[in-house]
């Protein structure tokens, strides 16, 4: 099936500046999930696999330990998660994931990036629909079978499982993100992910081309560039470049 999930490390900052966004974003993420979660990264897997994406991301140790601090003090800003849609230049589809203390601020905005760029925001669930929000879990590995085994044995839901270039990658609903994790933990020691993470995936895609193609990429700045942002998924296809 060969599910186009997106990652990060394509898109990885370049610039210090940009480093420090993401450094922004990890620690505002990771302080969210100790809080609601609990900061001990064995009790808490979210949070666990956050810390472990934060360092494969090159973010520095004591930007991690500040945010479980913060956590941990009780003190600090209380973010809540705010979830906009629309479609994007070339009308592709469009989900932006934010964590918010001002979701007024926040929208005008997430809106501002789509009006600039030409293009519509949406309600809630307007796109939603045509994605799947998954668990995904990336590996080393030969033996699907196994790992399947192991999966269902947990009891999990396990939506696909992919075998190729010695990787195995489980797609498992967004649900089942703890239960699959602990399976894979449980049955395979010393297990290293690759890809740990939830994900919205489109079950379709939108070929962007033309003129589309550098409005889309400006629109994608501009998300990026917001520090509520934590995430934006979409369906463009873009062309490869030769």
């Amino acid at each position: 099936m060969g599910r186009a999930y997106q990652n990060r490390k394509e898109s990885m900052a370049k610039t210090a500046a940009a480093k420090t966004k993401v450094y922004s974003k990890y620690g505002r993420e990771i302080y969210m999930s100790a809080k609601s979660g609990g900061t001990d990264p064995q009790a808490n897997l979210s949070l666990r696999g956050l810390i472990e994406r934060a360092k494969k991301d090159q973010v520095p140790a004591h930007v991690i330990e500040k945010a479980i601090d913060k956590a941990k003090g009780g003190a600090g800003e209380d973010y809540s998660p705010a979830r906009y849609e629309g479609y994007g230049p070339g009308n592709c589809m469009v989900i932006v994931d934010c964590l918010t203390d001002n979701p007024n601020r926040t929208f005008g905005d997430v809106r501002l990036a789509f009006t600039k760029t030409k293009c519509k925001i949406g309600t809630p669930g307007v796109v939603a629909h045509m994605f799947d929000h998954c668990a995904i879990f990336a590996f080393s590995g030969q033996d699907e079978e196994a790992v399947l085994e192991a999966l269902m044995e947990a009891d999990v839901d396990v939506t696909d499982i992919e075998n190729e270039d010695g990787k195995i990658t489980v797609f498992a609903p967004n649900t089942e993100y703890a239960k699959a994790k602990q399976a894979l933990e449980s049955a395979f020691e010393g297990i290293e992910f690759d890809v740990d993470e939830i994900q919205f995936l489109p079950k379709t895609t939108t070929v962007v081309e033309g003129d589309d193609i550098p409005m889309f990429e400006k629109f994608l700045d501009m998300l990026n560039d917001l520090d509520d942002v934590q995430n934006v998924f979409h369906n463009a296809e873009l062309p490869e470049e030769s």
